[in-house]
């Protein structure tokens, strides 16, 4: 990678890349785009639509980029309330800016989620391959993603690259409308109200991982050999299995006087409870050495030293 395009880089995901990228590579050589207008750049930024093909070409054409981090999307609860909003952004755009990585020869990386996954895959480590059957717009959309990645990979020879990310958690942006959100939420209101009401029931598991880990896991699988990927997409990769009990918990070792109580949203429950409580990461490892540093005890350590600064 020496010249990269960011689509959706005022999302959760895309405003931390663009910055870790611009440190890596250089201000100049990470091209943000977004729908919207952002201000405080310190590199080159584009208002893109990614549903539009014309924009995407003529911006990745301008700035002669060689990588397209693809990352436009709407989240899984978002997608549930708009399912053909969801469609048209995220299958659109994604086959927009898989065009343009063709048509250029350009390397691609775009995620996956663990929302790829459904109430019939198995629950506990669950396997790199392994049944899909989604009951979600979003994970309908994630699983056609995957297939298309391979696709262009098997019939053009698109470097295509991407994982299956678990819930992200930051400091630094706000959530974006995901079923992981309180993952987030949860460390703002311990800090400001002492308490915190979680949409999620109490020991319903999902997998996680902080920030840093997914920014290292995109930069480590996209400078890896080639040659080593069998998989390519979709790498299952995750730090933390946890539900809003454990969170809490840990949270309470900080904050003693924190509590936490529940209010269940039967929408993003149920997505919940079609997900995996836990996947296996070792394909990731074996094949381009993924390896996280925090688990849930020094996550908690470092965000709610972090909020406290900000």
């Amino acid at each position: 990678m020496k010249k990269i395009l960011v689509t959706g880089a005022q999302g959760q995901i895309g405003s931390e890349l663009v910055t870790t990228l611009r440190q890596h590579y250089g201000s100049s050589n990470v091209v943000a785009t977004d729908i919207r207008e952002r201000s405080g750049e310190d590199g080159p930024f584009e208002i893109v639509d990614v549903t539009n093909a014309n924009d995407l070409f003529t911006v990745a054409k301008k700035y002669n980029v060689d990588t397209i981090m693809h990352l436009a999307a709407l989240l899984s609860a978002n997608a549930e309330a708009n399912p053909q909003k969801a469609w048209d952004l995220n299958m659109g755009g994604l086959m927009n800016a898989l065009e343009v990585a063709r048509e250029r020869n350009l390397q691609f990386f775009t995620p996956s989620s663990i929302g790829a996954f459904g109430p019939t895959t198995p629950k506990k480590s669950t396997p790199q391959d392994t049944i899909q059957r989604p009951t979600t717009m979003y994970g309908v959309n994630k699983v056609a993603g995957e297939l298309l990645c391979d696709y262009y990979y098997n019939r053009f020879g698109v470097d295509t690259r991407g994982v299956r990310f678990p819930g992200l958690i930051s400091y630094v942006t706000p959530p974006g409308g995901g079923t992981t959100d309180y993952a987030v939420e949860i460390y703002y209101e311990a800090l400001k109200n002492k308490t915190y009401t979680s949409y999620i029931a109490e020991n319903t598991y999902m997998d996680m991982m902080y920030m840093p880990d997914a920014l290292h896991a995109i930069m480590k699988l996209m400078e890896a050999d080639p040659d080593k990927l069998e998989h390519r997409n979709a790498f299952n990769i995750s730090s933390i299995s946890a539900s809003p009990a454990d969170f809490a918990k840990e949270i309470q070792k900080h904050l003693p006087e924190f509590e936490i109580s529940y209010d269940v949203d039967p929408v993003r429950q149920e997505i919940a409870e079609s997900w995996p409580d836990s996947i296996d990461s070792s394909v990731a490892s074996k094949e381009w050495g993924f390896e996280p540093e925090y688990n849930l005890e020094g996550m908690t350590k470092d965000m709610l030293e972090k909020i406290r600064e900000k």
